[in-house]
Order: C-alpha cells, then structure tokens, then sequence
C-alpha cells in the first residue's frame, strides 16, 4: 500500500472514529432542544446536517476496507447505492450550511422581518426541497450507469466508481460541472456574502466584545469549514470538464470533503445551549454583579433622598438589543 493509501486510510478512520459519536451528540443536543424550547430554523437545520453526516460515516468502514484491499469486495449492485449517500452527504452538507448562515444574516440584518417568517414549517419545507434538489442531480447520474453498476475492472483489480468509459464520461463530466456550480460554487457566493454581511454588522453593533467574539468565531468557522472541505473536490469537476477526463486526484480530493463530518459538528456545537452555556453562564454571572451594584446604588440614592433621578444606562442595558439580535441568530 503506498504513502497516499496510508494517509488515506487514517482520515477515514480518523473520521469515522470522531464523525459518529460527535453526530450523535449532536443529533440529541438539537432534539432535546427541540423538545424543550421548540423547533427552529436553526434546530431543523442542524438536525438534517447530522443526517447527512451520518449517512456518509455509517460507509466509512467500507471506505476503510476498499482502501486496504485496493479492491471492491462488495456486491456490484451497492455500488452505485453506496456512491448515492456518498455524495448526497456531501452536497446536502454544503447546502444546509448555506442555510444556516442565511438564517442568522438574516436575524442580522433584519431581525423584525424575519421573526415574522421565522417557523419551523418554513424551515422543513425548505429542507425538503433542497433535499429534493441533491438527489434530483445524483438520480441523472444513474443514466450513465449502462448497467455496470459503476464497478469498472483494470489489471484484475475492481474498482467502484473510479474508472469510466467514453459514453459514460460524455454524461458524467457536463453533470458534475453542473452539480459543482449549482450545488456548491453558488452556495459558496450566498454564503461567503452572509458570512461577511454578519462580521461588519456585528462588528459595529453595541454587543459586548465577547459577544462580538463568539459571534464572528462560529460565523468564520463554518465558512472556513465550507472552504476547506468542499472547494479541492468541486475544484476537480471544473478541471475534469475542462481536460475532458476523469481526474485522478479527485479520489484524494473526497477526503478533506470526509473531514466535515467531524469539522461541522464542532460548529453547530457552538450554536448549541451545551456550548453556550458556560458563555451565558459568564456573561449571567457578571449581569447579576451588575445587577447587585445597581441594587446597592438605587438603594443608597434612596436613602439618600434621590430616589427619582435616573441613573445613566449601564453597558449591559446599552447592548441588550444587540444581545436579543445574537439570541435570534442562535436558536
């Protein structure tokens, strides 16, 4: 087994190893959640991201194994059932987190308006047809199938989805030019354009700095995480079109889109009342100090006579629009 097979190998178990219980965690951080302060945008989301991670980790063993064997040792048929939920994971991942960092722009940039359009329904109608719109694209690839099942066999080795013919590359390259555009280049521009509309808003907010903080770390996280995953794969579409052949490092190129299952749970953690906790915690414990300090203010004004002047606003009075702003983006 070579250098690159090695390497190989280890992010696909590292994955597998990280990816389920951290999906896991997740999956039930978000349902208790639900259950206890209702579905949001975000809950809904979040919940239909650790779905597509899950489907991709539960193949990570035989991602592992074919690896090893530098064979495919599976029946012909699941070939194309397992290449299915390998790329469906993958371009529903990209478009539900476009989906998230539209929903917090949006509680942003126009909380008032988008409280009123602010459902859970919405949300399901909307996962329901980006789902629709992957596997609508994943479905035309089964036209080049030819009844193959995508196992191609070179030097008596079998292999699954790796090499192609003429007739299936004439539908196979012009569909994953279009699958990279539509399903990935366009999500990137929707979402590089939120990401950073959310920065110069709160950057100019009266949040208190660790607010602004947190707020501009989840937000450049989940874009850095959308870049970094997503952008070497769809990258090897443009130039397989552009060469006209199917492009031999576009194998390596799915494992950094693999490392989102792990990369992304971290990110929605951030989102979730488990990691916010001790930032809310924080942030309570010094309101409450305020809070005490106010009390033994007014209490001495009164005392001494002055009991209707108004003292000025504290900071944490000034920020709390902003604060309700962050809480909209966060549930």
């Amino acid at each position: 087994m070579q250098v690159k097979d090695c390497i190989a190998l280890s992010v696909h178990t590292f994955t597998f190893l990280l990816g389920l219980p951290a999906n896991i965690l997740v999956f039930f951080v978000y349902i208790r959640k639900a259950l206890k302060r209702g579905a949001t945008p975000n809950v809904v989301y979040a919940l239909n991201l650790c779905v597509a991670n899950l489907a991709l980790v539960v193949w990570m063993p035989v991602k592992a194994l074919e690896t090893v064997l530098q064979d495919w040792w599976l029946p012909a048929p699941l070939c194309p059932i397992y290449s299915f939920f390998l790329y469906s994971s993958l371009y529903g991942s990209c478009l539900f987190i476009t989906a998230v960092t539209v929903g917090r722009y949006l509680s942003i940039a126009f909380p008032i308006i988008y409280k009123r359009y602010r459902r859970a329904r919405i949300s399901c109608f909307i996962s329901a047809f980006l789902w629709t719109l992957v596997l609508l694209h994943l479905s035309f690839s089964l036209v080049a199938e030819g009844g193959a099942y995508f196992v191609s066999v070179k030097d008596d080795v079998s292999a699954c989805y790796d090499h192609f013919n003429e007739s299936q590359l004439a539908v196979l390259l012009p569909l994953r030019l279009e699958m990279s555009i539509v399903l990935f280049f366009l999500p990137l521009l929707v979402t590089s354009f939120c990401t950073l509309r959310c920065v110069t808003l709160v950057w100019r907010s009266n949040l208190p700095r660790m607010g602004k903080k947190r707020v501009l770390t989840v937000a450049l996280s989940t874009l850095a995480v959308f870049v970094v995953c997503y952008a070497p794969y769809n990258t090897s579409h443009i130039l397989g079109f552009v060469w006209k052949k199917n492009v031999e490092w576009r194998t390596y190129a799915m494992l950094t889109s693999s490392c989102n299952v792990f990369l992304e749970p971290a990110v929605m953690l951030m989102l979730s009342p488990v990691a916010s906790r001790g930032f809310l915690g924080r942030m309570c414990g010094r309101q409450s100090h305020f809070s005490r300090s106010d009390g033994c203010r007014q209490r001495s004004n009164l005392n001494n006579g002055v009991g209707n002047v108004k003292t000025p606003p504290t900071p944490s009075e000034r920020s709390q629009a902003g604060a309700e702003v962050t809480k909209e983006s966060q549930e």
